[in-house]
């Protein structure tokens, strides 16, 4: 399986191809489904175009790519600089119904646990980001239900740009899992889960550019670099 991540927290200042409105959105995950993708990761703006947990925001975002992606999973991020204050976010999430096909929740951040919880009490599949050994520690003391864990490479987070081995290690063998990584970590990382036989995910999120710097226009010609990983 490979998910497209289309917008992250990129603005237009640093790709004039980042999707932000539901529409862009919506055209982006269409051609990424197009491409390859078999799952859509989206961050949701406000007006202001900032990232956002309001249900309003997530609702325009979702349901537009829901009506370009029939059938095609559809995920948000819940990370804390979203909104940093842990009461406000439970607040925010609480307010989502029907809400995304599932969602991603950092487990090196503060009340990971409550957060995931709460999407499973509403009905919202659970991916758990795992950036370090000591993230992938937190999630074993939650044990809860996940549809998958994010293995994730990310410059000044994880301790190095190949974590990946040591966090799986730590994990029950059969535990579902993308690997990822984020900037320059991105192509070498995707390559080593496509090698590995793991999941993994490419867009704009994680990457602008093709494996040794190439250009690109949208999320979708990413995808066009995909055989020179294998």
């Amino acid at each position: 399986m490979i998910k497209a991540c289309l917008n992250g927290d990129r603005t237009r200042a640093d790709h004039p191809g980042v999707p932000i409105t539901p529409a862009e959105l919506a055209t982006a995950a269409a051609a990424a489904v197009q491409a390859g993708a078999d799952a859509i990761h989206i961050h949701p703006r406000g007006a202001d175009e900032r990232e956002s947990l309001h249900w309003p925001d997530i609702r325009a975002a979702v349901d537009a790519v829901r009506a370009a992606c029939p059938g095609v999973p559809i995920g948000v991020s819940t990370r804390e600089p979203i909104v940093p204050d842990l009461t406000e976010r439970l607040r925010l999430l609480a307010e989502w119904s029907p809400g995304p096909d599932f969602a991603s929740v950092n487990f090196h951040e503060p009340g990971a646990a409550q957060v995931a919880d709460l999407l499973i009490s509403r009905g919202i599949a659970v991916e758990a980001g795992l950036f370090t050994p000591q993230a992938a520690a937190t999630y074993l003391a939650w044990s809860g239900p996940t549809l998958r864990i994010l293995v994730e490479a990310i410059p000044g987070i994880s301790p190095t740009p190949d974590p990946a081995q040591q966090i799986l290690a730590a994990l029950p063998a059969d535990t579902p899992a993308l690997v990822h990584g984020e900037n320059d970590w991105a192509w070498p990382t995707l390559h080593w889960a496509r090698t590995h036989n793991y999941d993994t995910r490419l867009g704009f999120e994680d990457t602008l550019t093709g494996p040794t710097g190439q250009p690109v226009t949208t999320n979708a010609d990413l995808f066009g670099w995909l055989s020179a990983t294998t």
